[in-house]
């Protein structure tokens, strides 16, 4: 397994795959401010988790703000919890 330094490195230099790895793992360590920074930068992965959970704890306003930075699945959760 590759480390979260590493990850983070190649997901800096732009390697899609790094940083959907790394969305993963920061899932798997409930490290939000790592997705948050991934969804900022444009990473679908990291809003899929995001979506999940906000959808899991019906928090529309997260859902929102998860919307307005681009991923656009959660508008359609938001749509269905409205």
């Amino acid at each position: 397994m590759t480390d979260f330094e590493t990850l983070r490195a190649l997901a800096d230099e732009g390697n899609e795959k790094a940083a959907d790895k790394l969305a993963d793992l920061a899932d798997e360590r409930s490290d939000l401010d790592t997705l948050n920074g991934l969804l900022d930068e444009g990473n679908d992965r990291a809003g899929e988790h995001l979506t999940r959970r906000a959808a899991a704890a019906k928090d529309l306003l997260e859902l929102q703000r998860i919307s307005d930075a681009g991923y656009a699945e959660a508008e359609e959760v938001l749509n269905t919890l409205l």
